[in-house]
């Protein structure tokens, strides 16, 4: 029977292992884990198996290393830690932390809208579950 880690199912572990995948052509694991500052490459192996939690301070280096939002995989590094109470706390005093993509889905509302601050209906949130298939 396979050995089964804490945190293998986080969506931090799975979107880890996409990500690496999807660099694979241009670096190895390796260069992404010495970008990052990591001393032992090894620990990347690790998080995309869910063996260990990513430090909420190593997330800068490993997003620029990966090429990704920071925001993004601080969030995802929240949700592995459990620490519910702290994202409420991020969310209380920064508002939601958004990534440079949902700016991206922010400005583009705004301008569709001509600025006029739409409000969320039941119809607009059909709209944007259908984009996405939901």
């Amino acid at each position: 029977m396979a050995r089964k880690y804490p945190n293998e199912n986080s969506r931090l572990a799975r979107f880890l292992d996409r990500r690496l995948a999807e660099l694979s052509p241009v670096k190895s694991q390796r260069q992404v884990a010495i970008e990052a500052g990591y001393v032992n490459p090894n620990i990347l192996s690790q998080l995309k198996a869910g063996n260990g939690k990513l430090a909420l301070d190593r997330v800068p280096g490993l997003a620029r290393a990966l090429d990704v939002d920071p925001r993004y995989l601080f969030r995802l590094a929240i949700e592995q830690h459990g620490y519910e109470t702290l994202q409420s706390a991020i969310d209380e005093i920064f508002g939601a932390v958004v990534t440079e993509n949902e700016i991206g889905w922010l400005l583009a509302i705004r301008e569709a809208s001509d600025n006029s601050d739409p409000r969320l209906t039941r119809r607009a949130r059909a709209a944007i579950n259908a984009i996405f298939g939901r």
